[in-house]
């Protein structure tokens, strides 16, 4: 099994989370999740989220926050996430006008080292999220990620590798994570099933069922940690040896199981590994 801290996105147990969120974090926390990394306030106060959090006996180390949703209040967000507890603050997603190869993303390489150097001066670290539109080629041959990371100093913005959707981009998990040794202090553990060429795997993000109606040539599916493509023993060594500090579990869709069992499964091979 891997030293680093284990935690889970709540994202992947979302739907429990809003009905009963102290009850779900007890749930992950007797399964033996080391920490939680959030994506949302669950309809809760930062002081009643800490609360129930300290009650519990679990601490919330990271927060997913949207790009838009952390300029519109810097200051009062990120002082509201440091009073959860959070030592690393990640942008999750870019919207489709903000992403490489667009004019926004311009904004995203001008807004990113103000919000970094708010953070750095605040105690927290930036982090940024990537999916698989980022690994595009830009005019200068290089990934957009790339240049996001060579723009943006490493003192203002780290990293938050997700393994899945570097691998469906069709570059190798382990090589990035090496790549990016000691600017990636959070890895996000994530597998996946994948046939051919699915019609647009960015589809499922944000869709309540998880499934694009017509996969076109291909098929794609979530799994729990340990039961899809990855290496997940050379990820986690990958990971031990270029200064990660935490992994996280994410399963963004469960098929053939439920959420809450998708997480303990993945925690399960984890530990037996």
């Amino acid at each position: 099994m891997t030293t680093l801290p284990i935690g889970v996105q709540v994202y992947s147990v979302r739907d429990t989370a809003e009905k009963d969120f102290k009850g779900t974090i007890q749930a992950l926390k007797d399964m033996g999740y080391d920490f939680l990394e959030l994506a949302g306030l669950y309809g809760l106060t930062a002081g009643e989220l800490r609360a129930i959090a300290d009650e519990v006996g679990i601490p919330v180390f990271s927060a997913h926050l949207s790009l838009d949703e952390l300029l519109a209040d810097p200051e009062k967000i990120i002082e509201d996430y440091i009073s959860i507890g959070c030592k690393y603050i990640v942008i999750s997603y870019l919207p489709e006008e903000l992403r490489p190869l667009t004019p926004g993303f311009d904004t995203v390489l001008e807004e990113m080292p103000k919000l970094g150097k708010l953070c750095a001066e605040k105690g927290i670290v930036l982090l940024y999220h990537n999916h698989d539109f980022e690994f595009v080629r830009l005019a200068n041959g290089e990934y957009g990620l790339d240049h996001l990371y060579q723009t943006v100093p490493a003192d203002f913005l780290q990293t938050e590798l997700d393994c899945c959707w570097i691998k469906v981009a069709g570059e190798d998990p382990v090589s990035y994570v090496r790549k990016y040794a000691n600017r990636c202090p959070v890895v996000h553990l994530k597998d996946f099933y994948l046939e051919g060429a699915p019609k647009s795997l960015n589809e499922l993000i944000g869709q309540a069922s998880g499934e694009i109606e017509d996969q076109g040539d291909g098929y794609f599916e979530f799994r729990p940690v340990g039961h899809g493509m990855q290496d997940i023993p050379a990820i986690l060594k990958a990971a031990e040896e270029s200064g990660a500090h935490y992994v996280v579990v994410e399963q963004d869709y469960s098929k053939g199981r439920t959420p809450m069992e998708a997480v303990k499964i993945s925690l399960d091979y984890l530990k037996s590994i």
